[in-house]
């Protein structure tokens, strides 16, 4: 037994050790070993196991969770990869990946957090419906995360007098929070990290328009009968009082409208206006487009808190706390997912051969059934954006043959990525809001196992004709 630890030890330092000297952020993806997706796995396993298993410490310490993996990446890095190559391969992720990343989000989170619905509607199947359907369209223009919090107390409002209300939460989690976001980069953050990688913004419209407009006509129709029943149902018991009485509904915060209209616009700039202005910051090219962009994007934040009253953000109980939380996250899994990506882009060369070998075909083209289910089920329990990213990089990682000769395969991953994001509480972060807020409503939320129950049964055979109509 000792010697197998020393075999397996050895082969590990072996894994780690590096070549030749190397460039500014050039790593060496084809000489790393698998164990240096250790602390990309670890970051994973803690956010996907954290909020379960030990939820008061994770809220505490989730940035020490996140500093620790990455600096168990980061330490060997440097030491054994050298500095520069190092440095060049966190500022390439970090100027080029990460902060425009975070920045979208909280601009997003910012001024969507400053639109308030107050009033009361009844919460009858034909509501119900007509309120998911219009969270299911404002999902890839606000974002995933922007539609749940703006339309979630509305709706749990309008149901909080009836005995049968948990279908409606899972059946919003389903499209508003994760189906509803695959039509443009703002939608959903998987998408957003591919039009920072060249993904066109209008691409995934009309690519996923067809897969995601068949998961819609399925699931409100559906939706809708069961919520009918279960209505009838609750006509048949005596009834439960109204804590909050039907009242006209009344829209505040409108000043952010335009600030969101103002974000779409300083994206769309930014993918049209080349002026071919590059900065150079120690080998990473920075495109002067990219930076009026976050600019922009950060004054319209600014504008929205600087001009929405107080008592809008309050009464959407905004605080600061989940796009922190999602910022040092993010930190961790970018740092983490450095030598992933490079060892993927060695491809068959690289550690991850083996993987690179199951998405495709013996004769080198993609396997896009591969593909979606991978992709989607890794999204899953591992989050959905650094998800997309691997299967992203697995496919070429080169954005113009990925939309054109790779449509479908591009197609597969993003439909996997944000479809399935659905199948768990912890596959897309507005899943989590949604049933904390459920939660703290009363609402009998279904356990992580249970919710999983109405995933499997609802969300699978959805997923099963997808890849039949749309993946093959």
């Amino acid at each position: 037994m000792a010697k197998w630890w020393k075999a397996l030890a050895g082969a590990g330092v072996i894994s780690l050790l590096p070549g030749a000297a190397l460039a500014a952020g050039d790593i060496g993806g084809a000489t790393m070993g698998p164990l240096w997706a250790l602390p990309f796995a670890g970051m994973l396993l803690s956010i996907a196991l954290g909020p379960i298993l030990f939820h008061h410490l994770w809220e505490l310490h989730y940035g020490k969770f996140a500093a620790f993996w990455a600096l168990l990446l980061l330490v060997p890095l440097v030491a054994l990869r050298g500095f520069d190559a190092s440095l060049g391969a966190v500022l390439h992720t970090a100027l080029l990946e990460y902060l425009p990343f975070i920045i979208l989000l909280f601009a997003l989170f910012t001024i969507a957090g400053g639109i308030l619905i107050t009033g009361n509607l009844h919460g009858s199947p034909a509501t119900n419906t007509v309120i998911l359907a219009i969270g299911t369209v404002m999902a890839s223009i606000v974002g995933t995360t922007g539609a749940s919090m703006i339309l979630i107390r509305p709706l749990l409002r309008a149901n909080d007098n009836r005995r049968h209300n948990v279908h409606v939460v899972v059946f919003f989690i389903f499209l508003v929070s994760n189906i509803g976001g695959s039509l443009t980069p703002l939608g959903d953050p998987p998408l957003f990290l591919g039009f920072l990688r060249g993904v066109d913004f209008f691409w995934t419209t009309w690519h996923l328009l067809p897969e995601t407009g068949f998961a819609v006509v399925v699931l409100l129709p559906l939706f809708y009968a069961l919520d009918s029943y279960l209505y009838s149902k609750d006509d048949s018991l005596p009834s439960l009082k109204d804590p909050t009485p039907d009242r006209n509904l009344k829209l505040w915060g409108k000043v952010n409208i335009p600030l969101l209209a103002g974000v779409i616009a300083a994206i769309l700039l930014s993918a049209n206006w080349k002026p071919g202005v590059v900065f150079d910051i120690h080998g990473v090219h920075v495109e002067l487009q990219n930076l009026v962009r976050d600019v922009i994007l950060l004054g319209l934040a600014g504008l929205s808190l600087v001009l929405t009253p107080k008592q809008v953000r309050a009464g959407n109980e905004f605080s600061w706390g989940p796009i922190l939380e999602v910022a040092k996250l993010f930190a961790g899994i970018f740092i983490c997912i450095i030598p992933v990506l490079a060892m993927l882009q060695a491809g068959r060369e690289g550690a991850f051969s083996s993987l690179v070998a199951l998405v495709n075909h013996p004769d080198g083209s993609h396997n896009t059934v591969a593909y979606f289910w991978l992709t989607g089920l890794l999204s899953s329990f591992l989050d959905n954006a650094p998800t997309y990213l691997v299967f992203f990089e697995l496919a070429g990682g080169n954005a113009k043959e990925l939309m054109t000769t790779g449509a479908l395969t591009l197609a597969a991953i993003s439909g996997g990525a944000v479809f399935m994001g659905a199948n768990t509480y912890i596959g897309n972060a507005p899943n989590f809001m949604v049933y904390a807020i459920a939660k703290d409503r009363k609402i009998a939320m279904p356990s992580f196992f249970g919710y999983m129950l109405w995933s499997g049964a609802i969300l699978i055979p959805v997923f099963i004709l997808q890849t039949f109509l749309f993946f093959r």
